[in-house]
């Protein structure tokens, strides 16, 4: 069976936290495309060309520790509006994609860009405000010195440079759900979710 869930949406909108769920739930494979930008942004900081970085990323490099980081997370939105990385990238979305048995994709573009032909998309949104408390929650447990104004701000430049880049930039597919999950439960927000895949799935 070949069947995709794209899940787009901007950075601690919970598309992550629905995207694992889902697969769990269906037995889909599951990736993160925001971990390939951040494997991309750790080589890049470490010293590399974004682009060469793109084009020689392994597997392994999804496992580095360091990508959850603030920094990484800067570079990865910078190396993500160079349009010879995202190509660099395509393939190997598209290929998880389309996979037997079932995938779900999180990211920016993967209902507008990636697979424009999934059967289910999701665009899982939440307030600015809302998204940088849950970053800033995430970050200071690994960083004393993170502040909620400086996360706030991060969210808002990436916001930016995600919606504003030429490449790609981060829409809503027409014909995608929108959930905002500002004033919802995970597990309110899970429901929603997992009952409109089943709705779409064979059988």
């Amino acid at each position: 069976m070949i069947f995709t869930v794209a899940i787009d949406g901007p950075a601690a909108s919970g598309k992550g936290t629905i995207g694992r769920a889902l697969a769990a739930e269906f037995g889909f494979a599951h990736l993160d495309t925001g971990l390939l930008y951040r494997a991309v942004g750790a080589r890049v900081t470490a010293g590399e060309d974004a682009t060469a970085a793109a084009r020689a990323l392994v597997p392994r490099d999804l496992e580095n520790p360091a990508l959850r980081t603030a920094e990484i997370a800067a570079a990865a939105s910078r190396c993500a509006v160079i349009a010879e990385v995202r190509a660099a990238l395509l393939d190997f979305q598209r290929r998880t994609a389309r996979r037997e048995g079932g995938a779900v994709l999180d990211g920016r573009d993967i209902g507008t860009v990636v697979v424009p032909e999934a059967e289910v998309k999701l665009y899982v949104t939440a307030a600015p405000e809302v998204r940088a408390d849950r970053r800033y929650l995430e970050l200071v447990a690994k960083d004393p010195a993170v502040t909620r104004q400086g996360v706030l701000e991060d969210v808002l430049a990436r916001d930016a440079r995600d919606m504003g880049r030429v490449e790609a930039p981060l829409a809503a597919a027409p014909d995608a759900l929108h959930l905002d999950t500002s004033e919802m439960s995970v597990e309110a927000a899970l429901a929603a979710a997992t009952a409109l895949v089943r709705d779409r799935l064979p059988g």
